[in-house]
């Protein structure tokens, strides 16, 4: 990216639309400033008769500097530092919403000094001013993507600080062994001897608060990013049925006509909590129209592609050859059986299946619960709880809290090993970094580059 981020953080005022632009859509368009010269350039841009207080909303026109041509009737928002989200001198423009009115303010700002944000910034400079930590920040990132409230309670918890408040009491008590350690190596003439069993206990606390929030990180992937759900099956057995009962709504045409469905449909769910992606694949047959052959390779790429199938049985027909064929190309997987149509017929024998059954009557409406029940069944394996948590790590989190744990195993085994002190203090020093990189007191610029690039421009 060029010039490092710090340099630029402290000596530049930065600017970005900080709102969705949608064409003839949005009521409101707020373009934000932070920097040392953000009052200024916008004291040169707004008038208004109010007088300049920080935190209070002041109403006025926009206008070219030079030619006083209005650009926008608007409110302006001011916070001065330090109690601004950047610690910086923050102005928002809060402008009429669309496309036009907020570029015009934007360039209208840069051409008065201010440089385009770049993504992440604004929350790069919280950071950097010790407004927000890292984890408080990448909560920040999740609220703004989130896709469930479960998804968004989580990303709250976040930002309040709650995986902070943890890990910081981890690597506190870390330092606090390493500090006892390093005090028997630096003075083992005017201290008693070090209290082995007690630094085993507190490394084997402190092993297992780690354990537990790494435990977190399968739900946290899943809360962040969906679980992505393949309907698959033989043509006309209900996949379409299915997938509109399921979603409430006819995303898929139903016909009698088997191939209807010609490419995958997609549908976005929420259960028990967690973002849900359901394709609705066409199916699964030996075609010989080129078009509907184009769709079954779609559905073979997606069943292959899902987190989890669901294969789908016409109750009427029962369980034949071509399902034990798409069985054994998905069995590997995650899945659910689905018998449909069971309102019509006696429920069917499954010979030789493995795994989880619903029966649904998809036309009917019924056995959706069932099914949403069997799905969260299976994310829930490794005794993670699907809802009402409030703490879920992130993959940059998971890996750093790993290699911590690693560095406290390797302290234990340094210790049962009768190795010298110092052996010790290395393996803790590594726990002790690991911890800081969660929550940034640990951190290269390059890492942070990483993190920053993936938010939004306007925060």
């Amino acid at each position: 990216m060029g010039e490092p981020r710090e340099t630029i953080v402290q000596g530049e005022t930065i600017a970005a639309i900080a709102t969705a632009i949608v064409p003839q859509q949005g009521s409101v368009g707020i373009v934000r400033l932070s920097g040392s010269t953000a009052v200024s350039i916008a004291q040169q841009v707004f008038h208004s008769t109010a007088p300049w207080e920080s935190h209070r909303i002041l109403y006025g026109y926009i206008a070219h500097p030079e030619t006083r041509q209005t650009i926008d009737e608007a409110l302006l928002l001011l916070m001065k530092s330090p109690r601004s989200y950047t610690r910086e001198d923050v102005v928002e423009f809060h402008c009429h919403g669309g496309i036009m009115a907020v570029q015009q303010v934007l360039q209208l700002c840069i051409a008065q000094g201010a440089r385009l944000a770049e993504p992440g910034e604004f929350t790069l400079r919280a950071f950097l001013n010790g407004r927000l930590d890292l984890t408080q920040a990448e909560g920040i990132a999740d609220l703004v993507g989130a896709q469930s409230p479960q998804a968004a309670q989580v990303a709250l918890a976040g930002i309040k600080g709650k995986l902070t408040q943890v890990i910081r009491q981890c690597r506190s008590r870390c330092l606090d062994v390493l500090a006892e350690v390093e005090a028997r190596i630096d003075f083992a003439d005017d201290l008693p001897p070090l209290d082995e069993d007690h630094v085993r206990n507190q490394v084997a606390v402190l092993l297992a608060e780690v354990s537990q929030i790494l435990s977190t990180a399968h739900q946290g992937e899943l809360l962040r990013t969906g679980l992505k759900v393949a309907i698959v099956g033989q043509p006309n057995v209900g996949k379409s049925s299915l997938l509109n009962a399921w979603s409430r709504c006819d995303r898929a045409i139903v016909t009698a006509l088997p191939g209807t469905t010609r490419d995958v449909v997609e549908s976005q769910l929420v259960v028990g909590g967690i973002p849900v992606q359901v394709l609705d694949t066409a199916g699964i047959r030996d075609a010989t129209d080129q078009v509907e052959q184009l769709g079954i390779e779609r559905s073979q790429a997606a069943a292959k592609n899902a987190d989890l199938v669901l294969l789908t049985v016409d109750g009427t027909v029962g369980w034949t050859d071509a399902e034990a064929a798409l069985y054994g190309d998905i069995q590997h997987k995650p899945h659910i059986l689905v018998i449909n149509k069971v309102d019509l017929g006696p429920p069917v024998s499954l010979p030789g299946v493995d795994g989880p059954v619903v029966h649904t009557a998809a036309a009917q409406g019924q056995g959706i619960d069932d099914l949403e029940n069997a799905i969260l069944t299976i994310v829930q394996a490794g005794n993670v709880s699907a809802a009402n948590m409030d703490l879920a790590i992130n993959q940059r989190q998971a890996a750093a809290l790993t290699r911590a744990h690693s560095a406290l195993k390797q302290v234990q085994a340094t210790i049962e090993a009768v190795l010298p002190l110092d052996f010790w203090t290395i393996d803790l020093r590594d726990a002790i970094r690991a911890l800081g990189e969660v929550t940034g007191e640990e951190m290269t610029e390059s890492m942070l580059d990483e993190i920053f690039s993936r938010f939004c421009i306007g925060k």
